[in-house]
């Protein structure tokens, strides 16, 4: 299932001999401590209870995503963790900041409903109005990625086809639905990275036959991740135009990065891939 909605389905990039000159644009990032990580239970396929969880250790690799992103410029928004909450870190998953405005994640799990309110809270507490929650299922930047003035929308697993409708209304942006059908890559996040304003990076095997002829479409220039990459959660990545901060066990992304005129940064969340989800899950971006 693809669907469109909004404006007839455009030609975002075409093949290039060489690597282009690449870009770093300083961004503003929402993240939050983890300080009372942990995994309690499991509502995705990398959750294990029975595996100990370091939350000191969680709590040092994510200061050093933390200070990678403010040492190549960018600024960082912190929103204060709510004890029981112990997925508040994935910040992505809290919700969607495009043009000013605002949606607010609607959660699948009863587990992590109350994180909505918070982010809520935090958008309108920072002054960025209107915010909105679905009437609908929609898990943030977990399902919404924005390439340039698009946005592609992962549906199957999460977020509901009919969120991405009530976001193309209250953005008035097109919205591209995508579906995954792979349990591991749950979220459109874990199987997709966006790259610039043309580019991204995505696994074929984790979308649907139809899906996979809309993205090859779009994004003829594409990088492919290799099964090894993905099944490390690489692409749950995070890029300012030229720099990109990822998991430092996607080896052959790294590489693919370089290639097409990207600077890899690898950083270690090993501790947090525990909870299923790495760079990207651990940051939103905040368009204002």
């Amino acid at each position: 299932m693809t669907i469109m909605t909004g404006a007839a389905l455009p030609t975002t990039g075409q093949q290039t001999a060489h690597p282009r000159p690449r870009e770093a644009t300083p961004r503003r990032f929402l993240m939050c401590r983890p300080e009372h990580f942990d995994v309690t239970y499991a509502i995705n396929p990398w959750m294990d209870p029975s595996m100990p969880v370091d939350t000191a250790l969680a709590v040092a690799q994510w200061e050093t995503l933390r200070s990678t992103y403010e040492g190549l410029g960018h600024r960082v928004d912190l929103i204060s963790p709510v004890e029981g909450l112990p997925d508040m870190v994935y910040a992505a998953n809290g919700g969607v900041v495009y043009d000013g405005k605002a949606v607010a994640a609607s959660f699948t799990y009863a587990q992590r409903r109350p994180e909505g309110a918070a982010y809520h809270a935090w958008f309108d507490e920072v002054g960025i109005r209107p915010t909105i929650q679905t009437g609908s299922t929609n898990e943030g930047e977990g399902d919404f990625l924005v390439v340039g003035r698009l946005i592609l929308a992962g549906t199957g697993f999460r977020t509901s086809v009919a969120a991405h409708h009530e976001v193309r209304e209250f953005f008035g942006a097109p919205v591209i639905s995508l579906e995954l059908v792979d349990p591991r890559f749950y979220h459109l996040d874990t199987a997709m990275a966006a790259l610039d304003d043309r580019t991204i990076a995505y696994y074929p095997p984790a979308f649907s036959s139809a899906s996979n002829a809309v993205l090859r479409q779009l994004f003829p220039d594409a990088i492919i991740a290799t099964d090894a990459d993905a099944s490390v959660l690489g692409l749950n990545a995070v890029s300012d135009g030229h720099n990109v901060v990822l998991t430092d066990r996607a080896v052959a992304l790294h590489e693919r990065l370089r290639e097409r005129g990207f600077n890899p940064v690898g950083v270690d969340l090993s501790e947090l891939l525990k909870g299923g989800g790495s760079v990207k899950c651990c940051t939103l971006e905040v368009r204002a």
